[in-house]
């Protein structure tokens, strides 16, 4: 008996197919979401606005020190390198202080509380950026700059984080030290030496600080209390904080015109500095007026003088910046 058998070839099946299209897309686009994710984690680590503002006391000093424009691929290799260490010391700030991020509100949401990244990727991070800083600043202005970043780094990281601010309310005043230190690295880069004109840049840094840093330490105030980071708000009441932001408000505008005859600037520069100066004594004095009246919380309205703090050290770094090129 003769057996018929037919063989009949698969024939493919439209709808499987695109179903497995659909997936691998839907894969990739999950796995670039991720990708995307964790990049975003790593650039919070550094807290990007922090370093624009050291940034913004860097180009300047560059200016100043070259009496112009400064040699282009200078500037950049030291402003490259100025951001390493910065998002260096505070990618390291993120791990020591992981326990005080997760209390407060206004630091919760960053990647190390969130296990976005965990602390030892995180501290690889701030190594390999606080390296490629000292290389990056070495090669590219001096070894000079370059270890005055370190230093700043390591005084941020170990005097101000480690050392200072659970321990005083008086940590920023000299926590604040190493943000003072970049008009020094924007000067040396481009002179090789330190002379009077970035100290006084250091010091109008250094009597800056408080005022900005308390003015915002009244908004977060109750964060820092729950944290137990004594910072002066938390410790003091409004008015004696107040009375002591306005004069080192003062201590700010009077070391800023020092900055006048010991840099040889024009007219530009003091106008600049005088006219916004009188506007951070003012904001101060309102600020202290307010206290004394009794006002607390949202309706002391400190951050009014935090935000014109900001604008004030802006704009009195770009005069010195600027004046150079007029004169």
């Amino acid at each position: 008996m003769c057996v018929l058998t037919t063989h009949t070839s698969a024939q493919p099946n439209p709808a499987i197919d695109a179903s497995r299209v659909v997936e691998r897309s839907v894969d990739g686009a999950q796995g670039q979401a991720r990708t995307k994710d964790v990049l975003k984690a790593y650039v919070a680590l550094t807290k990007p606005r922090i370093i624009e503002l050291l940034l913004v006391t860097t180009i300047p000093a560059m200016f100043l020190a070259a009496g112009g424009v400064p040699p282009l691929m200078t500037a950049l290799w030291t402003m490259l390198g100025g951001l390493f260490a910065a998002a260096s010391a505070n990618v390291f700030n993120c791990v020591i202080d992981r326990d005080i991020d997760e209390v407060m509100r206004r630091t919760r949401r960053r990647p190390v509380p969130r296990h976005q990244v965990s602390p030892t990727n995180a501290t690889v991070f701030g190594v390999v950026l606080g390296i490629l800083s000292a290389l990056v600043l070495g090669f590219g202005a001096n070894w000079l700059s370059a270890g005055l970043a370190l230093a700043a780094n390591a005084f941020y990281v170990f005097v101000y984080t480690m050392l200072l601010k659970r321990r005083t309310s008086q940590n920023i005043v000299w926590g604040g030290i190493a943000g003072c230190f970049p008009p020094l690295i924007g000067w040396t880069a481009i002179t090789g030496s330190v002379s009077w004109a970035p100290l006084v840049l250091f010091l109008i840094v250094f009597f800056w600080t408080p005022p900005h840093t308390w003015a915002l330490g009244f908004r977060y105030r109750d964060d820092y209390a729950a944290a137990h980071v004594p910072m002066l708000p938390v410790v003091m009441d409004a008015p004696g904080v107040a009375w002591r932001i306005l004069c080192y408000s003062a201590a700010t505008v009077a070391t800023s015109l020092v900055l006048w005859p010991v840099a040889h600037t024009g007219w530009l520069y003091p106008v600049v500095a005088i006219v916004t100066g009188a506007v951070l004594l003012w904001e101060s004095v309102q600020l202290l007026q307010r206290a004394r009246r009794g006002f607390t919380g949202a309706s002391l309205n400190a951050m009014r003088l935090f935000h014109w703090s900001n604008t004030y050290l802006a704009l009195l770094f770009v005069a010195a910046a600027i004046d150079p090129l007029i004169f």
